[in-house]
């Protein structure tokens, strides 16, 4: 592999490396850091845990952290009395939640649903079940006789594809009678997209939409809020900005701000209930699963989130941000669109604005902007393949969200010089 800088150490929204060199996380490394480098009250609460047990088995024992956390959790998850199972990545929360909602329909009596359909150009994860239901055939094509492929529908992408939220809803129902309803467990996305196509936004009218369709057939909708979540776009779930609820939620990145690998599902506890009453324990398990450490870090995260009314910041700031983005990108030639919500923000770089047509992959701009970008100091998340799998470039930026206007001043004017000095338009 390429070198890479040896880190020394981290303070707030910056990183520095053993030369000395200052870096701005403006991607919270991919969308992780949400409350900074160094806070010493998360460090405190995993290290008290630590002296107490630091490893204790989900299956024999519970622990104080864990019951508080959950109890706290339960405060902010927007659904009926929730329960949660607590995993180490965004992947394995995939995984773990569509074997729940098959467990869910098992436990209706509903045994032949074992479909989860999902979209294309989505990314929910790099395990096989989770890839299954990915759209990224980047990283699908070299396992794709390993997976079991889902069914996939398009993907809303209003930059490129135009249309009406209806009417792209409404492909989740002929998908669901093209299978038959009774094959039919749940629907997977995410609410905002991610990775793939960089902050894109469905159009108002489709969440509501998709929500009454998963009733209609019974079908369980599962919120990917993995890299929205967690007050990320300016609310706790980036499904509330649409006042939708879903069945099953799985979040993890900013879940304990990068201090301990944790992510969990969240479900309906009537949900849980009747398995338990019809099937036995959720068929589901981890070695790592439920850790009293990465409760005590997840509990410290929320408890700074909530108290420096992280989430609120984000709404303001991120707003801020976008301004300041279409302000001093909005009008240069390769910027084809420039789209978030909250401190999460896509820039789609093209060859040409007026026909949107993308560069060629093989000029690798999107790697080249990161790259120059973290030569000057600021840190980006970058990506390929929006367009149509394999050409389409993207810059995200997700700073932690302790961030403030002057910082994203800075952040904002490293990121335009270099892609002035990249694309001297």
């Amino acid at each position: 592999g390429h070198a890479r800088p040896m880190i020394d150490r981290g303070k707030g929204i910056y990183l520095y490396d053993v030369d000395g060199k200052k870096y701005i996380d403006g991607s919270g490394g991919p969308l992780v850091v949400n409350v900074g480098h160094g806070r010493e009250e998360i460090i405190a609460a995993m290290q008290e845990q630590l002296e107490a047990a630091a490893y204790v088995h989900a299956i024999m024992f519970t622990s104080q952290p864990l019951e508080s956390y959950a109890a706290k959790l339960a405060d902010i998850v927007p659904l009926t009395h929730p329960r949660f199972f607590f995993l180490n990545s965004g992947s394995e929360v995939v995984e773990g939640a569509i074997k729940l909602a098959r467990q869910i329909q098992m436990a209706r009596g509903e045994h032949g649903r074992q479909i989860v359909i999902c979209r294309s150009l989505s990314y929910h994860g790099m395990t096989l079940g989770a890839l299954g239901v990915s759209g990224r055939p980047g990283l699908r094509s070299p396992y794709l006789g390993m997976l079991h492929n889902m069914p996939h529908i398009r993907h809303p992408y209003p930059y490129r594809f135009p249309a009406d939220g209806e009417e792209l809803a409404d492909r989740l129902e002929e998908s669901i009678l093209a299978y038959g309803p009774e094959n039919v467990a749940a629907f997977i996305a995410e609410p905002i997209s991610g990775a793939s196509l960089g902050a894109a936004e469905p159009p108002d009218d489709y969440w509501w939409r998709i929500r009454h369709i998963c009733n209609k057939y019974g079908v369980l909708l599962i919120a990917d809020e993995v890299l929205v979540g967690m007050g990320r776009t300016g609310k706790w779930w980036a499904l509330q900005h649409w006042d939708v609820a879903a069945d099953i939620i799985v979040t993890s990145k900013g879940l304990a701000s990068g201090y301990f690998p944790l992510g969990f599902i969240a479900a309906k506890g009537a949900d849980v209930d009747q398995i338990r009453a019809a099937l036995g324990d959720f068929n589901h398990g981890g070695t790592f699963s439920h850790h009293a450490v990465g409760a005590a870090a997840g509990m410290a995260t929320l408890r700074i989130l909530q108290e420096e009314k992280l989430v609120d910041n984000a709404a303001r700031v991120g707003a801020y941000l976008g301004e300041k983005l279409i302000k001093s990108l909005g009008r240069h030639p390769n910027v084809g669109d420039i789209r978030g919500r909250g401190l999460f923000w896509g820039i789609e770089f093209v060859a040409d604005r007026v026909s949107a047509d993308p560069f060629p992959a093989s000029q690798q701009i999107a790697w080249r902007l990161w790259q120059r970008a973290f030569d000057s100091g600021l840190i980006v998340y970058y990506s390929q393949g929006c367009a149509d799998g394999l050409n389409g470039d993207i810059i995200m930026l997700g700073p932690p969200l302790i961030i403030n206007r002057e910082q994203v001043d800075d952040m904002v004017d490293i990121l335009t010089s270099a892609v002035h000095a990249e694309l001297s338009g």
